[in-house]
């Protein structure tokens, strides 16, 4: 099984394996422990090359749908089809039929806020639906009054990105369903550009590191360098146990733009890969299958902090602090679970971008191309054109 433990999970997996080892023991699952950019840049070769693990957590769902083994043999379809309906298709990748994996973390994209250098630096925190403008004359003034190194930060990733630019307009596709560049994803591309300009969002994340590669802006926001951090729902444990008594935080509703408030929907699954031992196929499916079951997702959405994608367990709700959590990280699940309530309203090409197999040849062009503009190594046009390139030649 290879999974990354950016978020903290690996070690709460890992008993569940210990639990099914006492179900089955003649099954052995082993855990390799990698960084996510393992899982975003080198699973796919490794799956190519047939090479593979048998098990992963993965969140590029669609692109990977080819080497999934479909567990419809070991679940009680219906049954899944009920509980998990709304993801199924990110997984299915076009198809029309198959249950590819359970889907371990519905997650939405938002950002947190440092309350205490709100407070410190006596400005006001914008109110629910405030502009990503409002936003950046808050978090400067943050800088203005207490010293701030910078007053945002968002992921160097093109889905953290997609949200907001959906918020000015950007739809993604054209009337053919071909992704695409338009004047809206321009709109935010070119505030992106000029906040880095100006010092409001710093020069380590975006501009610092090459090509696609991802980077996260969580020591920036833990080390109190910044009061507003554009991430996501998967990182709320993480927040709660790096940040602890340091300072106050909170989960914020988005920003918006002109055509809404909008974020990206996704999140994480669990898959089993084909490798030609329909045996070993086999036996990795029916740990998906167990995973996937009533009172294991439960837990598992429990004491991951995960928003539920189980659709009877989202109704039924969950209390997190029986399993641990702050109130703040109950507060800031709800807020993110009522984002992508809004932005299946205002902004429901999100939607359909998460469930295009080709969303990461955008997310990886975004970062690479715009990263060089940062860098003056670009104009906007020259990158955007890039971008286009790239979408023509690997995503039609």
């Amino acid at each position: 099984m290879m999974v990354s433990d950016v978020d903290g999970k690996a070690g709460i997996i890992e008993e569940f394996v210990n639990r099914y080892k006492e179900i089955e023991p003649d099954v052995n699952i082993r855990m390799n422990l990698v960084g996510y950019s393992v899982i975003r840049e080198q699973l796919p070769s490794q799956l190519e090359a047939g090479v593979g693990p048998d098990l992963a957590f993965v969140t590029n769902l669609g692109a990977l749908q080819p080497y999934y083994v479909d567990l419809t043999p070991y679940v009680d379809a219906a049954v899944w089809e009920e509980a998990y309906g709304n993801v199924l298709p990110w997984y299915r990748a076009g198809q029309a039929e198959g249950i590819y994996g359970f889907h371990t973390e519905m997650t939405a994209t938002g950002p947190y806020a440092n309350l205490t250098m709100f407070d410190e630096a006596e400005v006001e925190l914008p109110p629910p639906g405030s502009s990503w403008e409002d936003w950046a004359e808050a978090t400067q003034a943050v800088m203005d009054n207490a010293g701030a190194y910078a007053g945002m930060v968002m992921d160097r990733s093109g889905h953290r990105f997609a949200g907001p630019a959906m918020s000015y307009g950007a739809q993604y596709f054209d009337a053919d369903g071909n992704i695409v560049v338009d004047d809206g994803f321009q709109t935010f591309a070119q505030m992106m550009v000029d906040w880095h300009a100006s010092g409001l969002m710093p020069p380590d994340i975006w501009p610092a590191v090459s090509g696609s590669k991802y980077a996260n802006g969580n020591e920036m926001f833990f080390g109190q360098d910044v009061p507003f951090y554009m991430s996501g729902s998967w990182n709320v444990a993480n927040v709660q146990s790096s940040v602890g008594d340091k300072f106050d935080w909170a989960v914020v509703p988005a920003p918006c733009g002109p055509e809404g408030c909008g974020v990206m929907p996704g999140g994480t699954g669990l898959v089993s890969f084909q490798s030609g031992d329909a045996a070993q196929e086999g036996a990795a499916a029916k740990f998906v299958a167990w995973m996937g079951a009533y009172d294991n997702a439960k837990e598992w959405y429990g004491r991951t902090f995960a928003i539920p994608a189980n659709a009877q367990i989202q109704d039924e709700g969950i209390d997190y602090t029986a399993y641990g959590a702050t109130e703040a990280v109950s507060e800031g699940l709800n807020t993110f679970a009522a984002s992508v309530a809004v932005a299946a309203e205002e902004t429901p090409q999100a939607f359909e971008l998460q469930g295009s197999p080709f969303n990461f040849v955008i997310y990886n062009a975004t970062t690479q191309y715009l990263a060089g503009v940062m860098n003056g190594e670009l104009t906007m046009d020259e990158a955007l054109d890039k971008i286009s390139a790239e979408l023509t030649e690997n995503a039609r």
